[in-house]
């Protein structure tokens, strides 16, 4: 890729971000596999922080293997695992190894992660690291010492566009913003008249917007993210089509879905550029940007 993300942001470039998922070991031969596929396909690759409070390899390692290997990091940072000052020095550590952007996450509760016995720490909120990162790169730390060298981060956060109710998200949004959020990536949205109303209200604020992109593999896992993950809805046209798709060829039907709608937000200028979440699918990628003509 070679160029700096924040710079892509500002560019007005229909920007395209996709993520990897650490493995749950010491092996990384898939994971490396998945950035070298992906690496030179789109702008920037998250690296997801144990992802559902499971424990992995880390956000960071996996960055730093981004970067050896040519591409652009999004270092994924959840406040759940480390006290304020274990997030400081981490963050320190990304700068010094050249990773520049930084998705600020409060977290998943341990409960649903695969070490329900761990105690989440959640010192800090995805807010309040925000603000931290702004301490940092002014060159003091959390307790008012005076940093020798500063950082400086592009920093994002998270949006549900589909929050029900609204006005809570809305505040958390508007508190993000003011704690020095560049850009957004959002849960994901498949109903894509809401989402306009909701670019409406974010465009008044001067940040990006990403819209979360996260592929549909089958009508039965439409139905459950619709009726179990909070902020998530799938229209009932999409799960008829999925439905309706003959045996064997749900994967297909759910990268045509996806292209077709990252497709139409880049044509109508919807909002500043994708964030593809093809869990567990990484290898697809390539052939959902394809069928959104990218």
């Amino acid at each position: 890729m070679g160029v700096i993300f924040k710079d892509l942001l500002d560019s007005g470039k229909f920007v395209v971000t996709a993520e990897v998922a650490p493995p749950k070991g010491t092996d990384l031969e898939q994971m490396l596999h998945h950035i070298d596929l992906l690496k030179d396909r789109v702008d920037a690759l998250n690296v997801t922080d144990h992802q559902s409070s499971v424990m992995r390899f880390p956000s960071l390692g996996g960055c730093f293997a981004v970067k050896e290997r040519g591409g652009e990091p999004i270092l994924q940072m959840t406040c759940r695992d480390r006290n304020q000052i274990a997030l400081q020095s981490d963050l320190l550590l990304a700068y010094t190894r050249g990773v520049r952007n930084v998705l600020c996450l409060t977290g998943d509760a341990m409960t649903v992660g695969d070490h329900k016995q761990a105690q989440g720490i959640f010192e800090l909120d995805s807010v309040q690291l925000l603000r931290t990162i702004d301490l940092l790169e002014e060159g003091k730390d959390m307790g008012g010492n005076e940093l020798s060298g500063k950082v400086s981060f592009c920093k994002g956060a998270i949006v549900t566009p589909e929050a029900d109710p609204w006005e809570p998200q809305s505040c958390k949004f508007e508190k993000k913003v003011d704690a020095g959020a560049e850009f957004f990536q959002t849960q994901a949205i498949y109903d894509l008249d809401n989402f306009v109303k909701f670019m409406d209200y974010a465009s008044q604020f001067p940040v990006k917007i990403l819209a979360g992109i996260v592929l549909l593999t089958s009508a039965r896992m439409a139905k459950y993210m619709t009726d179990n993950v909070p902020g998530i809805f799938v229209p009932p046209n999409l799960i008829d089509e999925l439905s309706s798709t003959p045996k064997g060829g749900s994967l297909e039907k759910g990268i045509e879905i996806a292209g077709r709608m990252i497709a139409a937000l880049k044509k109508d200028s919807i909002c500043d550029g994708v964030h593809i979440m093809a869990i567990n699918r990484e290898e697809v990628v390539p052939d959902i940007l394809a069928a959104a003509g990218l």
